[in-house]
């Protein structure tokens, strides 16, 4: 499992969100109660120690003798973009706001695919592409929902233009770690981690836009 510590909050925010999100959705399913309890217990020691859902999920695979199997980084970004929880899902029905979850799966579920096409120049050239054109339709879809705030409610669209740049900032990143991985393929990690934070700044726009106009 090749992966140091530098990273830590990023696997940690990505496994409530592809580990441990789906799994407590379907508990929620049996028993609301304990589901909720569990939620409630992750976020708020997660609030207080940053970091701790990945340091409880590399434990458990120590524990397991595992955690040396296969590579978290790796198996996270797959996972991002085949796990879609209700949390992570815009409940209102409008076209605007269905897009933006249409827009943010295909992003999503083409990311995860770099673990499989990376080492295919070729293959790997056409999913950039795809990745590119994926990320013009989320951020149009972005500005589409933030155009529908109402002009009076001022302090969510401020919010959803915020949270916007930080994604355009972290798909500038993407793009120039392609750059290094084209002048060096044993970068193939950093492009892993890379992803994997676009996908994590994807699910915020998600759930900013659920806190903000749900």
């Amino acid at each position: 499992m090749t992966m140091g510590d530098s990273n830590k909050n990023l696997y940690a925010k990505m496994i409530v969100d592809v580990v441990l999100g789906p799994v407590l959705e379907k508990l929620e399913k049996k028993d609301v109660s304990a589901a909720q309890t569990l939620r409630a217990a992750f976020t708020k020691v997660d609030n207080t120690l940053p970091g701790f859902a990945y340091d409880y999920v590399k434990g458990i695979l120590k524990k397991a003798e595992i955690h040396d199997k296969f590579d978290l980084c790796e198996t996270l970004l797959q996972l991002g973009g085949s796990q879609d929880c209700e949390e992570l899902r815009i409940s209102r029905q409008e076209p605007t706001f269905q897009e933006l979850n249409k827009c943010a799966t295909a992003l999503k579920k083409i990311l995860s695919r770099i673990p499989e096409q990376i080492y295919d120049r070729k293959q790997f050239l056409e999913t950039i592409k795809e990745i590119a054109s994926a990320i013009k339709r989320l951020l149009d879809a972005v500005n589409r929902v933030i155009a529908e705030v109402p002009a009076a409610d001022n302090g969510s669209k401020q919010i959803l233009e915020d949270r916007k740049k930080e994604f355009v900032r972290y798909s500038k990143k993407f793009s120039n770690m392609l750059k290094e991985f084209f002048r060096d393929t044993n970068q193939n990690q950093s492009v892993f981690i890379s992803a994997n934070y676009l996908i994590y700044q994807t699910n915020l726009i998600l759930r900013t836009v659920k806190q903000e106009c749900c």
